[in-house]
């Protein structure tokens, strides 16, 4: 099929303003290819110039290239004018700005175009001294008393991503109706020609006095007089968060870890690993082969932009394993409530129940939120919060985000405590278990090429749920209307008296994830090994009875 007229104009419009000359050479080849009938060049150039990169409550975030649905540098100049557009118009027209950005390719250039337009247009502008961790801003943000802050990352997306992260003036990420009066700015601005969205180099920059405030109220979560003795291993995932990391355990007083050699140093391709995401199959394999080789007590993970923590560690008759995010939300809530910490403990919908249950006996409040942390980290009196996807809270009052820097001081200190006292991770969780019952979760992950699928399949489950699973009576609850603890979002759950499933597309990536629960209450309990296997059993059934009410069989 040929080149269509409007679409040959759109794509020369494009490439006479673009200020980037690899993406205009781009767009230039593909044009070329194209019209010399290249068929996959063509269907490129219908998908990065047939629709916008749509923003909302998680910012940006897509694949790099030409064209208003990739990341490239005129797309993020235009985000920053309708950013710009918003703070003004919300009375904050010289209010101070945090940029920073991670060390992914296009990220730099990014966050100064974001500088540069934000500066123009009147607010004052801190842009980071280089790549930061996404949860430096997080922190900067309240910490330099900013009225908006902006982190360019993907965070654990593949390498041929980029993205863009807003935060407003409390430190937590943007949410309705914010993102959609936001999106209005920015389709406003985008059909302005570029050259009339001005640019300014009248920002500051923020360096190392932000990373070493950092750095200290980190450090601090480390109890003063608490055990620092233990072994561990650690990967930053070729991303920005290592060099940190060794700073604020070493003013924290843990020894050093044996770092991953391959995976230290930030590298934007992500060479070791296809996913850089801890929770990936074999994205965590050179730690797990570490910490064996060091005799640690655990191994520590990192994503590239250091906002999650993954945990591993060794059990008894399996060896070494990475936690659940659920696990280990569980561990460091319950570890929270036995240091006397007050308030509310949150989960997402998404996350295990056992969090609610811990809580209450601790005669703390507990709560359910949406997926993500811009929902969590809004949470009144927040002392804890955490979801499953190994984002965790435990410094609220500095760091309204999820954050794997400050979950891994806490991790240590944890470790070091159970070790001073003979004791280990999974031995504190036989005992979270043999107190509160069984919890076990999974989740069941379907990556798809064609994003109607995802539709398909949620329209599937909400036109015939099925009314039982694994034998038990659920009731199915269509979150898409909302309800009495939740605002409406694209899920459905299914909960029965054992079991718990909720199903809802990714925010983040092409996927369609089923989040799955099997409980064995304490008065059900055969004893802890009969128990785990009964609820993993329970887990297997529940995944193909997904599958087949998805229609993934």
């Amino acid at each position: 099929m040929a080149l269509e007229p409007d679409l040959r104009r759109t794509v020369e419009d494009w490439a006479a303003q673009d200020p980037d000359d690899a993406t205009r050479a781009e767009t230039r080849r593909l044009l070329e290819a194209a019209e010399g009938g290249d068929g996959p060049a063509l269907a490129e150039l219908r998908n990065a110039f047939g629709v916008r990169l749509a923003f909302g409550t998680a910012g940006l975030r897509g694949a790099l290239g030409p064209g208003p649905n990739r990341m490239n540098r005129v797309v993020v100049t235009q985000a920053a004018a309708g950013l710009a557009r918003y703070l003004r118009d919300q009375g904050h027209s010289d209010g101070r700005v945090l940029v920073g950005h991670d060390a992914r390719h296009g990220s730099e250039a990014f966050a100064r175009d974001t500088a540069e337009v934000l500066a123009a247009a009147g607010l004052e502008v801190l842009l980071t001294d280089g790549p930061v961790p996404t949860p430096v801003v997080a922190f900067g943000i309240l910490h330099l008393g900013c009225v908006a802050g902006v982190v360019v990352t993907a965070s654990h997306n593949p390498a041929r991503d980029n993205g863009y992260k807003v935060y407003l003036g409390d430190g937590s990420q943007i949410v309705p109706p914010a993102d959609a009066v936001i999106a209005a700015h920015i389709d406003e601005a985008a059909t302005r020609p570029l050259a009339d969205l001005p640019h300014s180099d009248a920002y500051a920059r923020a360096g190392a006095e932000l990373l070493d405030a950092y750095a200290a109220r980190a450090a601090s979560l480390a109890p003063a007089d608490g055990p620092r003795e233990l072994r561990w291993a650690y990967t930053p995932m070729h991303g920005v968060g290592g060099a940190l990391v060794l700073d604020l355990v070493g003013r924290a007083g843990f020894p050093a870890p044996a770092v991953v050699a391959d995976q230290a140093e930030p590298d934007p391709d992500f060479p070791t690993v296809p996913f850089p995401n801890p929770e990936e199959p074999g994205a965590i394999d050179q730690a797990l082969a570490l910490g064996r080789e060091v005799d640690a007590d655990v191994v520590v993970a990192n994503d590239p932009d250091a906002d999650r923590c993954a945990v591993a560690a060794s059990f008894p008759g399996t060896g070494w394993r990475m936690l659940t995010g659920d696990e280990l939300g569980v561990l460091l809530g319950e570890d929270a409530l036995r240091r006397g910490t007050t308030g509310t403990y949150a989960r997402s919908v998404v996350s295990s129940t056992q969090l609610a249950d811990v809580a209450t006996a601790y005669g703390q409040a507990s709560v359910t939120t949406l997926t993500g942390f811009k929902w969590i980290g809004r949470v009144p009196g927040l002392a804890f919060g955490y979801e499953e996807a190994i984002g965790y809270c435990v410094d609220p009052e500095a760091v309204h985000d999820k954050d794997g820097m400050t979950a891994l001081v806490r991790v240590l200190a944890l470790v070091a405590g159970l070790r001073a006292s003979g004791t280990t991770l999974a031995q504190r969780l036989d005992e979270i278990a043999t107190t509160y019952g069984v919890t076990l979760t999974s989740q069941l992950s379907v990556r798809v090429d064609d994003l109607s699928e995802i539709s398909d399949a949620m329209a599937r489950l909400r036109a015939q749920p099925p009314g039982t699973l694994v034998d038990e009576h659920v009731e199915v609850s269509d979150l898409s209307a909302g309800s009495h603890d939740l605002p409406p979002t694209d899920a459905v759950l299914l909960e029965g008296p054992t079991v718990r499933v909720v199903v809802r597309p990714s925010g983040t990536e092409p996927k369609l994830k089923a989040y799955l629960e099997a409980r064995v209450p304490l008065a059900q309990t055969e004893g802890l090994e009969d128990d785990r296997r009964r609820a993993s059993e329970k887990l297997t059934r529940l995944r193909q009875e997904m599958k087949d009410a998805l229609g993934l069989a």
